[in-house]
């Protein structure tokens, strides 16, 4: 691929389509850490730049204290490699925080591009698990040794906060709206972006998000504040403003005269009679200001004075006016207090509304539920009871409160064909060396068994043939399994300069869509909240040995005295 294409940004590889432009304009080449640019210096004055590396960009544990993760953030580094290129503003920028390399390297790095990099990586959107690389980078080992911090920024988040926000769909269930309404709380504009893109590829409904909207095609959802309510002094001030409008004054009074009207019928309704007294009344006004403004998409907020006796009342009268004049109100919103049991209420109250006034599937209108909510309230909720029909969910979602970080790693397993291995006291952090093929087997019901690794060059595991997995690391721990299924996980999205056929990037819809199914296929002891069975990584026999015999070479042997 030649640089002017990537400067140009008309990327096109192997056979695949047009790659755009990165949607964050800060994602460039020096969006990383000051060592990866030292190292490829260190690379380049050694002569070993172009030596061909295999990296594993991989995590080690689930997060949230579970069995499963979303993968999110591949889109973005196929976006990221294919508009590497450094300008000629930061090459001298590197001039000065590199101010002892040779002027040599700084016409290497002006050269470079990612034409000779291939990345093979498993679907975004699928149920991944620790161990298995999410993508394998190969290429110059400078070069990719440059793609390291970028990618890793670039997966941690969209993973962490695409699996937040399935685990959310998960406790929720299925019927339910989830609402992400984390932008003010998220990590400043790029934070709130991505929160808003991967909550909902990782099962959300819809965002408050408008940028979002514009940018990923998410639909945007949102009704109006406190205060909104608080900003109104009563009905006469609709009124008024309307007359000194010369516009809709009589579709105003009218809509006025119809929401006083019903407010009267409620309060003496047989079913309703002493449930509440007089309502708040700039609380109406507002009601019905909005509902003038947008009368197919009502949805208040009734918790400003007081719920039940005041704002559900409210909402009715402006929601039955609406009826009669050929619109639907969409529902409340409840920010406050306690949900289970005002949810409960509030539902006894709408359907009190259709028995007393014939007005069919009111008593369905939707209740939406905001106020801090996470996975836990939700649970919380489920096992109280309640009428719920929506969620809004900010703060701890897009923020995964409940764990900072995912903890990707980007680890060298090979360079120049031959196999590389990191080992640590933790043995949780030794690597598992050489180019690998990642298999999914499945067993007679369709549950997902297995996930294996094997070397590049081994058979593929075969549908009704026993193969032995192992645990990379402990010797007892094995299986036989006869697969009913084999899916190979890794596919091309970046083939370099190779011949292999390039994936093409799939949209969010098609990758929210893979996440519900992936979860649909997974047995439910692993994905349960409390306590989820451990979800199996294994290596083939073959691989096995591999790694205890290139462990043994590596370590040293200590001496006694």
């Amino acid at each position: 691929m030649a640089a002017a294409a990537l400067a140009n940004g008309d990327v096109r590889a192997g056979g695949g389509g047009a790659v755009p432009r990165p949607t964050n304009p800060m994602v460039t080449p020096l969006l990383t850490d000051l060592y990866q640019f030292s190292m490829a210096y260190a690379y380049w004055k050694a002569g070993k730049h172009l030596d061909r590396a295999v990296f594993d960009l991989y995590f080690r544990k689930s997060p949230f204290a579970g069995e499963f993760t979303v993968f999110g953030g591949l889109e973005e580094c196929i976006r990221f490699i294919a508009n590497f290129k450094l300008k000629e503003e930061e090459i001298n920028f590197l001039r000065t925080a590199l101010p002892t390399c040779e002027d040599g390297f700084f016409e290497y790095l002006s050269s470079i591009d990612c034409s000779d990099v291939e990345v093979y990586a498993i679907p975004e959107g699928s149920a991944v698990f620790p161990k298995v690389p999410l993508m394998i980078i190969e290429g110059p080992v400078a070069v990719v040794q440059l793609l390291e911090t970028p990618f890793l920024s670039l997966v941690n988040y969209a993973s962490l906060v695409t699996t937040n926000a399935a685990r959310h769909r998960l406790v929720a269930g299925k019927p339910k709206n989830l609402l992400e309404f984390g932008l003010r709380r998220a990590q400043g504009p790029d934070g709130g972006i991505s929160a808003s893109r991967y909550s909902y590829m990782g099962g959300f409904d819809a965002t408050s998000n408008v940028a979002a909207g514009r940018l990923f095609g998410i639909p945007i959802r949102g009704t109006h504040s406190h205060a909104f309510v608080s900003s109104f002094l009563g009905l006469d001030e609709i009124i008024d403003k309307a007359l000194s409008s010369s516009d809709g004054s009589n579709k105003c009074e009218d809509f006025v005269s119809l929401v006083q009207n019903w407010l009267v019928k409620i309060q003496d309704a047989s079913s309703l009679r002493g449930s509440f007294g007089e309502t708040n009344q700039s609380e109406l006004a507002a009601f019905t200001s909005y509902a003038l403004a947008f009368p197919n998409s009502f949805l208040a907020l009734v918790d400003t004075y007081d719920v039940m006796r005041s704002g559900v009342p409210n909402f009715c009268a402006v929601a039955l006016a609406l009826n009669d004049m050929g619109y639907k109100a969409v529902g409340i919103r409840l920010d406050s207090g306690d949900l289970a049991y005002l949810s409960i209420e509030t539902r006894k109250f709408f359907c009190a509304i259709e028995k007393e006034f014939g007005v069919d599937g009111f008593g369905k209108t939707n209740i939406t539920a905001s106020n801090d909510l996470n996975e836990e309230t939700i649970d919380a909720l489920n096992k109280q009871g309640h009428e719920v029909d929506s969620f809004g969910i900010g703060t701890y979602l897009v923020t995964c409160y409940a764990q900072a970080a995912l903890g990707c790693v980007f680890k060298l397993v090979e360079i120049n064909k031959q196999p590389r291995i990191k080992l640590s006291e933790d043995v949780t952090k030794v690597s598992i060396p050489c180019k690998k093929r990642c298999y999914r087997l499945y067993g007679k019901e369709g549950y997902p068994l297995v996930d294996i690794m094997t070397g590049q060059d081994e058979p593929i595991p075969k549908v009704g043939e026993r193969i032995l997995c192992r645990h990379p690391f402990i010797e007892s721990k094995r299986a036989h399994v006869v697969p009913q299924h084999v899916e190979e996980l890794l596919k091309c999205y970046w083939p370099g300069n190779s011949s292999v056929q390039r994936e093409e990037l799939p949209s969010i819809n098609e990758n929210r869509s893979r996440c519900m199914r992936q979860l649909d296929r997974m047995r439910p002891d692993h994905l349960r909240k409390l306590n989820p069975t451990p979800y199996k990584v294994s290596v083939s026999a073959q691989l096995y040995d591999f790694i205890h015999f290139l462990w043994l070479n590596e370590a040293p042997v200590g001496e006694l005295q």
